[in-house]
């Protein structure tokens, strides 16, 4: 994979399940940004016809098909989040059509400024891509809530999903910037506002005011 040009700058936002990591990266956009939502566009690799489509229902069978035939990924994710090899199975599938989906739109954007928000920077070899690193955090239990909330799952399943990723100390070791997102949305704001002015200082290619 080819290394991005200089000319734009990539700010990376990942954060556990629950976190709020979108809602952050959606504070940290503005006009001269564009927002890439990784979830989003795995949730478009899984549809039918999706790049990903025919190799997990080759792997994982028709069982996890819908009467659309679409993926359910409820049910997938119930698999997966169970047994550590299937998961690992399907990241390998994912991750390297998601990447280079990624790295096409960074690609042909005309912003200078790209948000990728992504839960797996870290896990999918992302970090090194990026210019700068935001990871969210929030207390657990808050982060039980939220996933279950936006995800229609139990705390048990959120646990599973949570225990799949590296935890919230190992992500932060990666990061430039840590953002607490336990608070209000003005807290989180004034954070996100702060990180702005240091980027603006920081890099001439970096956020405007």
């Amino acid at each position: 994979m080819k290394k991005q040009k200089k000319n734009k700058f990539i700010l990376g936002v990942t954060g556990g399940i629950g976190t709020g990591k979108s809602t952050v990266a959606r504070l940290f956009k503005t006009r001269s940004c564009e927002l890439i939502d990784a979830d989003k566009l795995a949730h478009q690799s899984l549809c039918r016809g999706g790049t990903v489509y025919k190799k997990i229902v080759s792997f994982f069978g028709p069982g996890i098909l819908k009467k659309d035939k679409n993926i359910d990924r409820q049910k997938l994710a119930g698999i997966v989040f169970l047994h550590k090899p299937a998961l690992e199975k399907l990241n390998s599938i994912m991750h390297p059509a998601l990447k280079k989906e990624i790295f096409r739109r960074i690609s042909n954007s005309r912003k200078r400024i790209i948000i990728l928000d992504a839960a797996l920077i870290i896990e999918a070899g992302l970090r090194r891509k990026l210019d700068k690193l935001v990871v969210v955090t929030a207390k657990r239990g808050q982060q039980l809530k939220r996933s279950g909330r936006k995800l229609a799952i139990n705390n048990r399943q959120a646990r599973l999903r949570m225990k799949s990723q590296i935890s919230q100390d190992e992500k932060s070791r990666f990061a430039d910037f840590i953002i607490d997102n336990s608070g209000s949305i003005n807290k989180t704001r004034k954070q996100v506002l702060a990180i702005r002015r240091a980027l603006v200082r920081q890099s001439s290619q970096g956020f405007s005011k």
